[in-house]
């Protein structure tokens, strides 16, 4: 059954008595309820992260709720997971990075108009309801990077360039179900639209050395 999570980090709709002490699971839906509503436009990039070091640090409900009183509830799911998906996502930035990575509920549709910010959306984590995610972009300067895993396919057909390029440096994913597309359309004017897949950890690296390699080879 969906719940939600509410300013002072309980998913039960009951305010717990500020003196309490919060749990990690507390923090954690504290901490997710700030990332929407910065997804949202309701915070900026700086307020995010101040909330968020304030929210993983944080002792009772008290200072959970003072982090999240000027911010609505959000339906989740039993799991935690968002459960209301956005048909229309609007974010019109300048200067400022905008990065969307972890858990973050993908759109049916977004707009993302920038100027002079790079732009950074991570598929790995996200979570997807829909086959079929259109971007429309309206992007001078600056990068925007989309990372993708298995199945998550980029069509770029519809986009026009105006002294930009778009770098693919994802493999050959043959074989692999397509379990969302994502369309560009518009225009993406200076700079470069780079595809690829998450950067290696220093564990993988090392798990691809040839068999028989001895260490330091």
């Amino acid at each position: 059954m969906p719940g939600e999570i509410v300013p002072a980090g309980s998913s039960s709709g009951l305010s717990p008595e500020p003196g309490l002490r919060a749990s990690h699971a507390d923090r954690d839906r504290v901490a997710e309820l700030l990332r929407i509503s910065a997804g949202d436009g309701r915070l900026t990039a700086e307020e995010l992260d101040e909330r968020l070091e304030a929210a993983l640090s944080a002792r009772t409900f008290g200072e959970l709720a003072a982090l999240t009183a000027d911010l609505p509830a959000v339906s989740v799911s039993a799991d935690g997971v968002v459960a209301e998906v956005k048909d229309v996502l609007r974010i019109d930035q300048r200067w400022s990075p905008v990065r969307r990575e972890g858990r973050w509920v993908v759109p049916r549709r977004l707009e993302l108009f920038t100027e002079w910010c790079d732009v950074t959306l991570d598929f790995t984590r996200a979570v997807i309801t829909q086959d079929t995610l259109r971007i429309d972009l309206g992007m001078e300067g600056k990068t925007l990077t989309l990372i993708t895993g298995p199945g998550i396919v980029v069509d770029t057909d519809g986009l026009a360039l105006e002294f930009a390029r778009v770098s693919d440096r994802r493999a050959a994913d043959s074989g692999v179900p397509v379990v969302l597309r994502v369309e560009l359309v518009g225009t993406k004017r200076h700079g470069r639209v780079v595809v690829r897949q998450p950067r290696r950890t220093a564990g993988q690296w090392l798990l691809r050395k040839p068999e028989g390699a001895q260490p330091g080879s």
